[in-house]
């Protein structure tokens, strides 16, 4: 394998290759992989496998002995895909920014005509679990809420996203980000009002009229937005199996319509309301939020109020019904009604509590 040739099978893989990568890397200073194991396994976009390394005796240098690879297709069909973000989350975007939740990524690479990449990151099944098998905690949230701050204070308002030619999206893209979704709306209204309070159907209806107005609306403004990660739920956070530091957010794979220069608080929504029940929510969402101000000021961040932050806050966090509708655009998703019921009635829970429809209703 040539650097830069990305690796879509297995037998691709060698001794000598590794070798080659980690001493690319630094992370092999001396000596050689001599031999390795492997476990496979699949993920929702990818073909995975753990590898468990051999070292020469010779061999010098972090010596990593437990590796993750990640094949990827990124051609998903339906006329959808999404492309090499998740290379450049590892390989250009944070490189030398500080305190970002990123996993050692060793070697990667993209390849646009072949619709593939790879990634060969540190695996940290030994000491990490996803988020989902652990209770939110408040040290949870709060380190959470350090860990996007530091990602989101690094591409930080206009000018410094125009460094990645990533603008603030544009009207069309934002109506295309509703449009894609709003099919599931209209399937799940029709067939489950038994398990929506009953003003949540109107309330649906009233926030595909009016809410993306608001939200092309608060663009002309680039305080609050930045590169943001897009899928911050609890697959996607590894955090460790004692304790609560460090937490690693994972698999920043956005489809070609997703949201990715976005507000930053979006990301804590993505977490606060469509994940965590309403009671942990409301205990913890002001502190958790109030951290992350607090953070992005340590890191440079002075023209964002907090009064702001809330206003954005509850603007973003209607945009859980968006992403929990898309789960039936094509019709009931009856296998996945365990994920987005529950995240739709979260949000609809959350834009009762914070009262999300004032921010978006046309007065009469």
């Amino acid at each position: 394998m040539k650097p830069g040739e990305v690796i879509t099978e297995l037998g691709q893989v060698t001794a000598d290759w590794l070798t080659a990568v980690l001493a690319r890397s630094g992370a092999l200073t001396g000596g050689d992989v001599i031999g390795f194991d492997v476990d496979n396994g699949r993920g929702n976009w990818s073909t995975n496998a753990a590898l468990h390394l051999t070292y020469s005796a010779n061999a010098q240098g972090k010596l990593p002995a437990n590796l993750f690879l990640k094949m990827v297709n990124t051609n998903i069909g339906d006329d959808e895909s999404f492309g090499p973000s998740e290379v450049f989350y590892y390989t250009r975007d944070y490189i030398g920014a500080p305190d970002v939740p990123l996993i050692t990524c060793y070697d990667a690479a993209y390849s646009s005509a072949s619709q593939r990449y790879h990634l060969l990151l540190d695996n940290l099944s030994a000491t990490h679990t996803e988020a989902y098998n652990k209770a939110p905690t408040l040290e949870y949230g709060l380190a959470l809420a350090e860990g996007l701050a530091a990602l989101h204070a690094h591409w930080w308002g206009a000018a410094r996203l125009a460094h990645i030619e990533a603008p603030i999206h544009s009207p069309d893209h934002i109506q295309r980000f509703v449009d894609i979704a709003a099919p599931g709306a209209a399937h799940i209204l029709a067939q489950f009002t038994h398990d929506l309070a009953p003003h949540w159907p109107e309330m649906v209806q009233s926030l595909y009229a009016n809410h993306p107005h608001k939200l092309i609306a608060r663009t002309q403004d680039d305080a609050g937005f930045t590169l943001i990660h897009g899928d911050a739920g609890p697959y996607n956070i590894l955090v460790p199996r004692e304790g609560e530091r460090p937490i690693y957010l994972i698999d920043r794979q956005p489809f070609d319509w997703s949201l990715t220069t976005w507000l930053g608080v979006y990301d804590l929504v993505y977490a606060l309301v469509l994940d965590w029940e309403p009671a942990t929510r409301r205990r913890l969402e002001e502190p958790v939020l109030r951290h992350y101000h607090q953070h992005l000021r340590q890191h440079g961040i002075t023209d964002y109020t907090w009064d702001q932050l809330w206003v954005d806050y509850r603007l973003m966090a209607p945009m859980g019904i968006y992403i929990a509708t898309e789960y039936c655009r094509g019709g009931i998703n009856e296998p996945l009604t365990w994920v987005w019921l529950p995240m739709l009635q979260r949000t609809l829970t959350a834009c009762d509590d914070l009262d999300c429809r004032a921010l978006w209703e046309v007065a009469s």
